[in-house]
């Protein structure tokens, strides 16, 4: 018994942002993607998302090297198998080196057609508990527009907003926008923005009010992290660092940070995210999920990681009109009352529309 994969295919978008996400690394105005669509023998269709961006600036893989990658390489691995399980799919591409970005593309529609085959939500097949998750927002520390953007997040209900900051960030006018929502949690997300000569302008963030600092170093910078855990009232939390299972555990045996974030596209799908999962629970380091200004299918799978009952931190959660005027799934990803309730259907609970979604 099992799912033989019959037919893999790719569909390429591109889609402008509502208005400009700053970051330290990067402004993004328009989205690139791949849909990855695979049908199996008994008729399921499963869908993943890559979320590498156009170009090398967040991570060294990209839209163009996924696409071939997956065409050409993986896709050829996994066509016509014969899997008792989606865990297969990761040892089909473990001879593949590095490209964790187009293996999970395709390793995550596995997962959503091995549900569909179960006939429960994706987020019951994984171990699922949490069946409303938190709504999460994200918006920049430039002081135009911060307060509004802030209060414009507040009204809709978010329980959580990141704010971007970089070692020009006002420190004070960050500390008073927190100090008017006591009932939302802050985190700050400095996207790498620091280094060893400006550590001391990160303590001024100490006082800010946040309930973690976000990757304050470069990706490589292991003995600040340790320092910054080490020094900082607020908790340290490890982004762009995490990109295997080894990377964790050089985190936990560093002392580098008290939490993770999971991005399952980084990490190369369910399988290694899983495992990191387990590992963080097992060491006592929290857990939430982190977005990649993705479309919905990608979020889909996010939801259904963010069910999990070790990870109680609120993530990258926003509803889908937040980024895109429409997005690729049906129905849309809506936020309630400062929650996302999860689909009840087979698999991820959406369906992809490209055509609705003008692409």
């Amino acid at each position: 018994m099992g799912v033989t994969i019959r037919t893999i295919s790719f569909q390429r978008i591109h889609k402008k942002l509502k208005k400009p996400f700053v970051t330290s690394l990067q402004t993004v105005e328009e989205r690139e993607s791949i849909i990855v669509r695979i049908g199996s023998d008994n008729g399921l269709e499963g869908f993943g998302e890559c979320v590498a961006f156009s170009t090398p600036w967040y991570t060294e893989e990209t839209a163009e090297s996924c696409a071939f990658v997956m065409e050409r390489v993986l896709k050829p691995l996994l066509l016509d198998k014969t899997l008792s399980s989606p865990h297969e799919v990761a040892l089909v591409f473990a001879p593949v080196k590095g490209n964790p970005m187009a293996k999970a593309a395709i390793e995550m529609a596995a997962w959503d057609i091995f549900a569909k085959y179960e006939k429960i939500p994706l987020w019951q097949y994984i171990g699922g508990i949490h069946k409303d998750i938190p709504a999460g927002v994200v918006v920049a520390a430039n002081a135009e527009g911060l307060l509004r953007d802030i209060e414009e997040a507040a009204s809709k209900g978010y329980s959580r907003i990141k704010i971007k900051i970089t070692p020009e960030s006002d420190a004070a006018l960050l500390k008073e926008a927190a100090s008017r929502y006591p009932d939302i949690m802050f985190f700050a997300d400095a996207n790498g923005g620091f280094n060893k000569e400006n550590f001391n302008q990160l303590t001024l963030f100490d006082e800010a009010g946040f309930s973690l600092i976000e990757q304050p170093f470069g990706e490589q910078e292991w003995e600040l992290h340790a320092q910054a855990k080490k020094q900082l009232k607020t908790p340290i939390c490890l982004d762009e660092s995490i990109k295997s299972f080894h990377d964790a555990e050089r985190m936990i045996e560093m002392q580098a940070a008290d939490i993770i974030v999971l991005k399952m596209g980084r990490l190369g799908g369910w399988h290694e995210t899983l495992k990191i999962v387990e590992l963080c629970r097992s060491n006592g380091i929290g857990m939430w999920v982190g977005g990649m200004i993705e479309f919905g299918v990608s979020k889909a799978h996010n939801l259904a990681l963010a069910s999990l009952p070790d990870i109680v931190l609120p993530g990258d959660f926003s509803d889908s009109r937040h980024f895109w005027e429409k997005d690729v799934i049906v129905p849309e990803i809506e936020v309630v009352d400062g929650k996302i309730e999860l689909q009840q259907q087979a698999g991820l609970g959406y369906s992809v529309d490209l055509n609705k979604a003008g692409l």
